[in-house]
């Protein structure tokens, strides 16, 4: 009540709908729900600022798979020694998602800088659990309550279901990108945006090693502002590139 809550920071108030909680909450639950927290922080408009912020974090910043797991995965998926592939590969990740986690790592043969995306473990059984009590949920909810059908909540938990379960094989993302590199090679958009290589030969369903490419993101204006001389025009031509290319843009990534 407002007699006895002035002071009090507004996490405690919030309680178990503070921000904060919610996200770690997500993150406790696991890949579906970080999936949903990435859907809150990309939609500013239908949620509150703070949440918004909030749930940045689980872009790149889910819990962690120890390196051993992912040493496994690497070792089952490409069926061969791994320092006969790789020069060497940072136990450290880049970054680590909902559905996979990344390592900077060195080619042997050529010595090229290269990224590993690696699905987490378990993942895949994961989803298709959540996702298929969720779409069971909400058709429930849709019998109970007659006049939901008119939101398509359904058809939306069904376009969800079926987008992040296609996240979940790296062959598709790597058709994707490569699609892409055609695309902005024959629009002549190849001096503002680049798709990474993407490197067959240790690449499955599961593992997705690509070139390494260097960059800031965009929402990191000031780093912006010390790379390009108009951050402003840099930051259009990048939307641009993006918004043209849809449907069939994968990873964009802008070279400044």
């Amino acid at each position: 009540t407002a007699n006895t809550s002035e002071g009090i920071p507004a996490q405690m108030r919030l309680g178990l709908l503070s921000p904060l909680y919610l996200r770690r909450l997500f993150e406790r639950m696991g890949a579906t729900y970080i999936k949903l927290g990435q859907f809150i922080a990309s939609a500013p408009t239908f949620f509150p600022a703070e949440y918004v912020e909030e749930f940045q974090n689980c872009f790149d910043r889910a819990p962690p798979v120890p390196y051993s797991e992912i040493e496994s995965i690497l070792h089952e998926e490409l069926q061969r020694p791994l320092d006969s592939v790789y020069e060497y590969i940072d136990p450290v990740p880049i970054a680590s998602a909902s559905i996979a986690q990344v390592h900077g790592a060195r080619l042997k043969s050529s010595q090229k800088d290269v990224v590993i995306k690696v699905l987490k473990p378990g993942i895949e059984d994961t989803l298709v659990a959540d996702l298929n009590f969720i779409y069971l949920v909400a058709r429930v909810l849709e019998f109970l309550s007659p006049e939901l059908e008119r939101t398509s909540l359904v058809a939306i938990i069904k376009d969800i279901k079926e987008s992040m379960l296609e996240e979940v094989d790296f062959r598709k993302e790597a058709v994707n990108m490569e699609a892409f590199q055609r695309y902005i090679e024959a629009m002549g958009f190849d001096r503002q945006a680049k798709s990474p290589f993407v490197y067959h030969h240790c690449s499955t369903k599961r593992v997705l090693t690509m070139e390494r490419l260097y960059g800031v993101p965009l929402t990191d204006l000031d780093s912006i502002r010390s790379l390009v001389p108009d951050p402003e025009l840099t930051l259009v031509t990048a939307l641009n590139v993006w918004y043209v290319s849809l449907p069939p843009a994968a990873s964009v990534y802008l070279l400044v």
